[in-house]
């Protein structure tokens, strides 16, 4: 039996966001993003399949450079913040494609409403040091 090196990580919240684009009345494109992330990772330093991912987003931090339009995606009408104030994702699998790159597959809830996601990832990087000393890898995944 081999030990396996598993290494614990958390989401930076400086250098974490989750960011969106979508279509505005079939016009132009609105973008926005969600600074307030938090989440775990769990990498398995032998078989990075095995690694695990869960995050949470506090979606009234929601922000899209417009008070009124942030007021009503808040609203009832879209994310509906007071009964539900947060969107999670927990991974279910990780495969690696090469190159430093791969997918994770998970579940996503929005609204109490569950569905399968699959995120395109580059990294983990190497752990490096920054200017305190203090360890971190970098992930990015877009779905």
């Amino acid at each position: 039996m081999t030990a396996t090196a598993n290494t614990t990580w958390n989401l930076d919240p400086v250098h974490s966001v989750a960011e969106f684009k979508v279509k505005h009345m079939m016009i132009s494109n609105v973008k926005g993003h969600f600074p307030k992330v938090t989440g775990v990772l769990t990498l398995d330093e032998s078989d990075l399949t095995k690694s695990s991912v869960a995050a949470t987003i506090d979606v009234s931090s929601i922000e899209t450079r417009d008070a009124q339009r942030d007021g009503h995606l808040k609203s009832a009408d879209f994310f509906d913040v007071e009964k539900f104030p947060t969107m999670t994702f927990k991974s279910t699998s990780v495969k690696i494609t090469g190159g430093g790159e791969g997918t994770v597959t998970g579940d996503l809830t929005i609204r109490d409403v569950t569905k399968p996601v699959v995120f395109n990832v580059e990294g983990p990087t190497a752990p490096a040091k920054d200017p305190w000393g203090n360890l971190r890898v970098a992930v990015s995944a877009t779905t």
